[in-house]
């Protein structure tokens, strides 16, 4: 016996999303299985035994084998992606049943439910690659972080690629504006900073605000928001699990949400003047920031103090020089004239983006 699951409860024009195969006759595990799956946006097929049809269980993203139904799966194909799940924590035979029906591992609910939530909604988004995920951090305050991470996402999705850009720094005025989108539909960081568990990453794109062909999660012009860290580790998770790239403008004084945000960072970008102030300032951030992101560069930005030069002050940092921030005369009248920073590819600065994704990121990458 088969029958699609919780069909009814899809909002109307909502495409149907894949979701796991669930092979059980225990009444009380389904429910459970099913409370998750909804939990991870899932709509799965439920049978009681292996379905008749072989290309069923072969399709299926994932298998969930309830306990119950271990003996009467012994027969099916052998594939991956098969979980065996239960509740009796002390059963002997369990591996044993595991390794006859060739699941990939065993759970034991409620202790792994937080897991298989998450295991469910990677196949419901089709988890692959996740982005690239760079933060710019000003080395003192004016430093001109929030630019140059506006051009990073702006050439970025100019350039095909899926872009979300994420602020956040709560006091840097938001970078709608920055944009020219602060009129612009959409979630902000108020309407997330208290979340809780695993956000969906397909529903968070589609709530943000698009602007320039990027997806923006900024601030509005309300009072301050404090961002939970929890919330700043599910926003920028369900960020990175759709791949392509995330550039996040962070603040250089790390609070535990900073910290969240810092944990999930390929590459850190810390933007320096060529000032002797700015660079020791620069190299309390970067003593900071380098304790918990592995691959932190320099940014030089002119003009140059006297005998000063972007290759002393990465020797003074202690950090590789990601490049120098050419300077362009033209772009605060740009930017009151409503074009956001990297918009022109032929700017200096859209130069300056465009060569450092073609270094960063792998060849034929725009997803």
């Amino acid at each position: 016996m088969a029958g699609t699951i919780t069909s009814d409860r899809t909002p109307a024009g909502e495409r149907r999303r894949a979701g796991p195969l669930i092979v059980t006759e225990d009444a009380e595990l389904l429910d459970d299985l099913l409370r998750l799956c909804a939990a991870a946006g899932a709509h799965p097929e439920v049978y009681h035994s292996v379905p008749e049809q072989s290309a069923d269980w072969d399709a299926a993203p994932l298998v969930l084998v309830g306990d119950d139904a271990a003996g009467r799966c012994r027969g099916a194909t052998r594939r991956r992606d098969v979980l065996l799940v239960g509740r009796d924590r002390d059963d002997p035979g369990v591996w044993r049943r595991a390794v006859e029906i060739g699941a990939d591992d065993v759970l034991r609910l409620p202790d792994a439910e937080s897991w298989l939530v998450d295991r469910i909604a990677d196949v419901v988004e089709g988890a692959g690659r996740s982005a690239l995920t760079v933060g710019v951090i000003g080395g003192r305050g004016g430093a001109g972080a929030s630019t140059l991470a506006c051009a990073l996402a702006v050439t970025a999705a100019r350039e095909g690629r899926r872009t979300m850009l994420v602020d956040g720094d709560p006091l840097g005025g938001g970078l709608d504006v920055l944009l020219g989108g602060e009129q612009e539909e959409g979630l902000r960081w108020p309407d997330l900073a208290a979340s809780k568990g695993r956000v969906a990453g397909g529903a968070l794109e589609e709530s943000l605000p698009s602007l320039r062909g990027l997806r923006l999660l900024s601030w509005d012009r309300g009072e301050s928001v404090t961002i939970r860290p929890e919330a700043m580790r599910s926003v920028l998770a369900a960020a990175r699990r759709r791949g392509g790239v995330v550039v996040a403008d962070l603040p250089r004084r790390i609070d535990e949400a900073t910290a969240e945000a810092l944990a999930q960072l390929d590459l850190g970008l810390l933007v320096v003047p060529a000032e002797l102030r700015a660079v020791a300032g620069a190299k309390r951030v970067a003593a900071t920031v380098g304790t918990v992101v592995r691959d932190v560069r320099v940014v030089v930005r002119g003009p140059y103090a006297a005998g000063v030069d972007d290759q002393w002050i990465a020797s003074v940092l202690g950090l590789p020089l990601a490049g120098e921030l050419p300077q362009e005369p033209g772009l605060a009248a740009a930017l009151t004239a409503g074009a956001p920073p990297g918009d022109s590819a032929r700017s200096p600065l859209g130069r300056f983006c465009s060569a450092f994704w073609e270094r960063a990121l792998p060849e034929g990458s725009t997803s």
